[in-house]
């Protein structure tokens, strides 16, 4: 049967439902908050008014879902039948699995540092440039596109064309191992070099993010400090060293945990390059594939849970570091 809510105006009303809806809990709220007075206790009591649509929406949107997750992760593949840790098993015995945990440490471990350090390098290198604006936007360029759309552009970079007669290569990579003497290779099916030239590609993404956040650090940095230094004959290397780094050490934490956060979650490029083929499968598009593709729910959500475990520490560590600079 035909579904009238499917249809353009069937949404167009349920969107404007949602919306009066949301305009009434509002409406009820400030009309609570004016009647509690004000003082001391009436102020509290509004702020828990106020904190309560978040709250609420927290509820629904990600702890429930979170604890229905880690629920269903102690079931068979229908979601149907109790097999206790037997998922987890899996992820940690299989073979298969095996793989997407170690490509994913691979990821999480060169990443976030090789990005950051490339950041840190080029944001010192053209501080106080006459062309530091131009030498930023172009590494900050690749920020500006998706994951899908710069995985496209380097999918072309590896591209593979048989060395048969006068074949030519439209990869860049082949093409230039071609003009050294050498035959092109099939760059993204050669494990584990498939993985490594993935990562290059979020590493090409992650620079110009790592690069913005610590130019801005370097340049909150006391003249005075800077000065003193020159004076005194400090070198480049110990200027790095002893001023610079320890300055912008918090802004690096950030940085690192930020870039390891969304690596964890990396998807995109492994779904658009590879689609988790050669063994070059991770957490995430793992997560993906037994989930909506395999239709292994017991195992899509014990991988989700393990996902989750694994970004706890690194949120953990970013907020230690933040309160204790705070503290500094």
């Amino acid at each position: 049967m035909f579904n009238a809510a499917s249809t353009t105006p069937g949404k167009l009303l349920q969107m404007l439902a949602a919306l009066l809806l949301f305009a009434a809990i509002m409406g009820v709220i400030l009309f609570i908050a004016g009647r509690l007075g004000r003082g001391k206790r009436g102020d509290k009591w509004v702020g828990y008014l106020y904190l309560a649509p978040a709250v609420l929406l927290l509820l629904v949107g990600l702890v429930y879902p979170g604890l229905r997750t880690i629920y269903e992760s102690f079931f068979d593949a229908a979601g149907k039948g109790f097999i206790g840790f037997d998922n987890y098993k899996t992820i940690f015995s299989d073979k298969d699995e095996l793989t997407v945990l170690r490509n994913t440490v691979f990821w999480v471990v060169l990443t976030p540092f090789v990005a950051t350090a490339v950041g840190l390098l080029y944001a010192i290198l053209v501080d106080r440039s006459p062309f530091e604006s131009v030498a930023k936007a172009l590494i900050f360029l690749p920020m500006s596109i998706s994951f899908v759309a710069a995985s496209v552009i380097w999918k072309f970079m590896y591209e593979y064309r048989p060395d048969q007669g006068n074949v030519k290569q439209i990869g860049l990579i082949n093409q230039i191992i071609v003009w050294l003497g050498g035959k092109p290779v099939q760059l993204l099916i050669e494990s584990p070099l498939n993985t490594f030239l993935l990562i290059v590609v979020m590493i090409w993404i992650q620079a110009g993010f790592a690069m913005t956040i610590l130019s801005a650090a370097i340049k909150a940095i006391p003249d005075d400090i800077i000065e003193a230094a020159r004076l005194d004959g400090v070198n480049a290397w110990s200027m790095f060293r002893n001023i610079t780094l320890p300055s912008v050490r918090p802004t690096v934490v950030v940085v690192l945990t930020t870039i390891g956060i969304g690596t964890l979650k990396v998807f995109d490029i492994v779904r658009t390059m590879t689609g988790g083929q050669f063994k070059t499968n991770v957490v995430a598009n793992e997560f993906y594939s037994q989930t909506f593709r395999a239709d292994n729910q017991g195992l899509g959500a014990a991988l989700a849970v393990l996902l989750f475990i694994l970004v706890i520490p690194i949120v953990a560590y970013n907020i230690r570091q933040v309160r204790q600079s705070s503290e500094a």
